[in-house]
């Protein structure tokens, strides 16, 4: 558990909701969820301080996300409860995924940042952003100004777009190149790029986004494939590491929470280096079913 009284360094901002899954003839499973969320929570299973800010209802799904974010050592401080539901994402339809987002006015829209902890804009050391939190209105305005002042902070931004189908509004890419040109590492997966830039080859998608950012390092992931690594100096190419997968769910989340928590830790070091504890992160969470937020020890037990 991390010490309650020490600001974290790694914040990430956006949607924490309940995934409401269906489990036939009518009876449906609660699991607390959201991008935003399960990178914090992985990133503080890793045992680096972090907090996931952004906010949930007052209601029993509400209390479900604090209770499990208060278990995985989030700082509570960041998370806040206000009178309006919880976002739900209600997955009616398991194989093949086919779901919808319950969220009109609901609380996720409603985060304040103007009540974060006084001084956190100068422990933390990176904001992480995402998920379909920026494209959901007046939260993406909110958190864009969030990111501005992150940055005049001296606070690095790391950006995992996670697509969705919210993200086809049509104010959503004008809020997808800002943010890019602002980030100082960016997180896609191969069918991320597939939906941002349709009937594109990699290649050209890759010069768009050098396009909107030609500095920062640009992970894109490919499941059992590994994950490539662009960055100015050229292209790496990482496999993955080799365990029994359970399933897949979360490894994105659980991915980023690794590259932050290495880079974090080792600033100086590669970003290869960042990607293998993301790649391994990304592994240990395959290996148990669910959402699963791996601690320092299931990653260290995963081979190289």
């Amino acid at each position: 558990m991390n010490n309650p009284s020490q600001l974290p360094l790694i914040v990430s901002a956006g949607e924490a909701l309940t995934d409401l899954v269906t489990a036939g003839e009518n009876r449906w499973v609660a699991h607390p969820g959201g991008a935003g969320w399960n990178v914090a929570r992985a990133c503080a299973r890793l045992g680096v301080p972090s907090a996931f800010a952004g906010a949930v209802g007052q209601d029993n799904f509400g209390d479900d996300l604090t209770a499990a974010g208060g278990a995985a050592g989030l700082d509570g401080r960041f998370l806040q409860r206000v009178p309006a539901p919880t976002l739900l994402a209600v997955v009616y339809q398991v194989t093949p995924p086919a779901y919808r987002f319950l969220g009109e006015n609901s609380a996720d829209l409603h985060f304040d940042p103007a009540r974060l902890p006084e001084g956190w804009l100068g422990t933390a050391r990176w904001l992480h952003v995402g998920g379909i939190s920026l494209s959901r209105w007046p939260l993406a305005h909110t958190l864009l100004g969030l990111i501005e002042a992150a940055r005049a902070a001296g606070v690095k931004i790391s950006f995992d777009p996670n697509a969705r189908i919210t993200h086809r509004h049509p104010d959503y890419p004008a809020v997808f190149a800002r943010v890019a040109r602002q980030s100082d590492v960016m997180k896609l997966s191969d069918e991320d790029l597939a939906f941002f830039f349709p009937g594109e080859s990699e290649e050209d998608a890759l010069r768009k986004l050098r396009g909107m950012n030609a500095r920062c390092p640009i992970v894109i992931t490919r499941g059992a494939r590994g994950a490539t690594l662009y960055h100015p100096a050229g292209r790496a190419d990482l496999p993955a590491a080799p365990v029994k997968v359970a399933d897949t769910v979360g490894a994105g989340d659980a991915l980023c929470a690794g590259l932050l928590v290495s880079a974090t830790e080792q600033p100086d070091a590669r970003w290869t280096d960042h990607l293998r504890l993301g790649l391994r992160a990304a592994a240990a969470a395959c290996a148990r079913p669910g959402a699963y937020a791996p601690t320092r020890g299931d990653v260290e037990a995963v081979p190289l």
